[in-house]
């Protein structure tokens, strides 16, 4: 008897879950604030070098193993150019003069055609950790 009513429990059972083939899940409202909030964080993440500083461009003006010329030309960057700043970083055996702080390679590349005619040499955009303060606006 025990028997029997153990396996019309089971096929009773059985039957139930068969015939129930929808699952409903109720999600919580706040994954969806988690899930954008994580996505901020890794688009944030991305723009970083493993230093810390945003990954942006410079304009180089120059490359030259001659340190008074290389410093006489960002004295004069810096005249010409008072709202930008300019950057020397030696290189051994060569001092590159860079300017500017450029999270998009469109806007250096703009800012290289209007100093372009200024300088004799070749003036070209390069990739380099930037100095950068994050807005609201880089954030989104």
């Amino acid at each position: 008897m025990r028997r029997i009513v153990f396996i019309i429990s089971i096929l009773f059972f059985a039957k139930i879950s068969f015939a129930n083939d929808t699952i409903i899940v109720h999600k919580d409202a706040r994954l969806d604030l988690l899930t954008q909030k994580q996505i901020q964080m890794n688009k944030h993440a991305a723009m970083l070098t493993g230093s810390g500083q945003y990954k942006g461009f410079r304009v180089q003006i120059m490359s030259t193993s001659n340190r008074d010329e290389a410093f006489k030309i960002k004295a004069d960057l810096l005249t010409k150019f008072p709202d930008q700043k300019s950057y020397t970083i030696f290189q051994s055996p060569n001092y590159k003069i860079r300017i500017g702080n450029f999270l998009k390679r469109e806007d250096a590349e703009n800012y290289r055609k209007q100093i372009t005619n200024l300088f004799q040499q070749e003036i070209y955009v390069v990739e380099d950790a930037i100095e950068y303060t994050a807005t609201e606006e880089t954030n989104q």
